[in-house]
């Protein structure tokens, strides 16, 4: 096949996030345009590649790279920010996507929380602010309802800006913090949720939504809730998964997901599953790239390679086994020395040990997503195999720190 028989996929991002699209395409024998305002991006470094220096959120420039290339399909990985220029590109060329109502209902909290709430679709009590005075008063009127408070930014992710609020918060540097990770100044102030966290990866075709796996989560505590570790399948009662999905399925159909993959958090409360939030793309955490094949045998990266094409993939399971996700717990300082890497490697179970941050680096208090040192990815018979072979690796590796 010459190139100019080859399908052609844009990917927007060429980050470590997106590799595994990138990989995954020309491992398909497609012709990859990859889109980064990163000249350096690890994505650039994929042999025989196109390369396009331009933001990901840089719509037109990249809708005029689209058309400059005549592209088949567009997609981006785990990462919200391009979704609004996946669906403009979409729409314009006609192809396989999401609109750009379902992009910004994707991408923003608040405007999420509306769709769902008028579609009926399980969710906490909310209010949508901007300014600190409407923010004392929505803080007061949750507390009032005998919930405890959570806020984050509207438009943002990866736990950057979350905050959940003590009876003896400062609310003054509450607000300054969460609204100085909010792109367009908006917040979420709304009920916090107890229970058990999951999250529900689906691939949608022609408006059917198929649940491909439930995740199992845990995360860091109070403030902050960055996730720490992920398990496949999740432990959760028959009746209960039943109900998760049920609800994933009319998240998705709420902000209007007809096509392609979602990624959503729930809490399981005592009211019932709750929406946290939905993405409309894989996600992170290596949960889609490497969790999902390992479970349950489906390549969830490939199959929205292939949706993006106009095209149908099998998304039937091949098998049920168990997949976990471990990052590392390290103490506060600056990085003199890691060991014990290469022997978890070689670990019963283990299939990846990543180090993210290395010697010579501070590492602080965890409060993003990217202040994690390092992480271990593991299979099993089951979740708890899987779990107990992350576990065994990350007693073999020290991170050792200098205060």
């Amino acid at each position: 096949m010459t190139n100019k028989d080859k399908k052609k996929i844009m990917i927007l991002g060429a980050s470590i996030l997106q590799l595994p699209a990138i990989e995954k395409a020309k491992e398909m024998g497609l012709e990859v345009i990859a889109v980064d305002m990163n000249p350096e991006a690890v994505g650039f470094s994929v042999p025989g590649i196109i390369k396009e220096v331009i933001s990901t959120i840089d719509t037109p420039s990249i809708l005029e790279a689209a058309k400059c290339h005549r592209i088949d399909g567009i997609m981006t990985l785990a990462s919200d920010m391009p979704m609004q220029s996946v669906a403009v590109v979409s729409h314009e060329m006609g192809l396989v996507g999401i609109s750009s109502d379902t992009a910004l209902k994707a991408t923003n909290k608040a405007f999420m929380r509306d769709a769902l709430k008028e579609n009926g679709v399980p969710i906490p009590l909310y209010y949508r602010v901007k300014g600190k005075k409407s923010f004392i008063e929505a803080v007061d009127q949750i507390r009032k309802a005998g919930y405890k408070c959570i806020v984050k930014p509207a438009d943002n992710s990866g736990s950057r800006g979350v905050d959940l609020l003590s009876p003896d918060s400062d609310l003054d540097k509450a607000y300054e913090y969460t609204v100085s990770n909010s792109r367009g100044g908006e917040i979420v102030v709304e009920e916090f949720m107890e229970g058990p966290e999951v999250s529900v990866e689906t691939l949608a075709i022609d408006g059917d939504v198929h649940v491909i796996q439930i995740t199992d989560k845990i995360t860091t505590d109070a403030p902050y809730f960055v996730e720490m570790g992920h398990s496949q399948p999740s432990k959760l009662s028959a009746e209960i998964k039943s109900k998760i999905a049920e609800v994933a399925i009319a998240a998705n159909m709420a902000i209007g997901i007809q096509n392609g993959p979602s990624h959503t958090e729930i809490k399981v409360t005592k009211e019932g599953p709750k929406i946290v939030e939905l993405g409309a793309r894989l996600g992170g955490d290596c949960i889609t790239t490497h969790l999902v094949p390992l479970s349950t045998g489906v390549d969830m990266v490939k199959c929205s390679i292939l949706i993006a094409l106009g095209e149908r993939p099998n998304l039937e399971s091949k098998w049920d086994r168990g997949s976990a996700i471990r990052y590392f717990n390290t103490d506060i300082g600056i990085i003199k020395k890691i060991t014990g890497v290469e022997q978890a490697k070689k670990m019963a179970g283990v299939t990846q040990v990543t180090v993210v941050h290395g010697i010579g680096e501070q590492i602080g208090q965890i409060q993003n997503s990217v202040d994690r040192v390092g992480f271990v990815i593991a299979n099993g018979r089951n979740a708890d195999d899987a779990v107990c072979n992350c576990e065994k690796a990350l007693k073999v590796i020290d991170v050792c720190v200098r205060r």
